[in-house]
């Protein structure tokens, strides 16, 4: 019932016919005629946005160039953390681009933006206005996650990518 119940409530029929309501109070599940395969959907669902740390990484394009300025003052590269949904591509820093982005991948959303641009948000280098926490905690370095945002971008771009496929499959079978 659990899957179930996950998988319609990402129904993007059920979604956008009952907006309003979902906003102001507890959705109401409807009994689609073929239980087992919205279990089945919400089973993978489920499975994909759980195990996302162990889905397999995306192949896309990872171009790499020296920012000479940076290296001959002796600081990492200037991190960016731009997204580019048109040329499906993510500028990290003055040194390395992530391209062949499927146009899929964007259209996953969390909340009001992709999970792509979600991602690249929490990883942004951000200064705290307080004088004294910046000060004394302010040692958090793009640069020293750079790696791992990676791996994670990559990961993240299949989920996004298998969630809009079975999402496509349930817009067929609710029309």
């Amino acid at each position: 019932i659990f899957y179930y119940v996950y998988g319609v409530l990402h129904d993007p029929i059920y979604r956008e016919k009952y907006a309003q309501n979902l906003k102001r109070e507890s959705p109401r599940i409807p009994f689609y005629a073929d239980f087992w395969q919205w279990a089945d959907w919400g089973k993978d669902l489920m499975d994909l946005h759980i195990g996302y740390e162990q889905v397999e990484p995306f192949q896309i394009t990872r171009i790499d160039k020296v920012d000479e300025k940076s290296r001959k003052a002796g600081v990492a590269p200037k991190a960016t953390l731009k997204a580019d949904k048109e040329t499906g591509s993510i500028v990290l820093d003055s040194e390395t681009t992530l391209s062949g982005i499927p146009r899929e991948a964007w259209t996953y959303m969390l909340g009001n933006r992709s999970a792509l641009e979600w991602i690249l948000d929490q990883y942004k280098e951000k200064k705290p206005k307080d004088p004294t926490i910046r000060e004394k905690f302010d040692t958090y370095r793009f640069a020293d996650y750079k790696e791992q945002v990676i791996d994670l971008l990559l990961r993240v771009t299949t989920v996004s990518v298998r969630t809009i496929s079975i999402v496509n499959s349930m817009k067929l079978a609710t029309r």
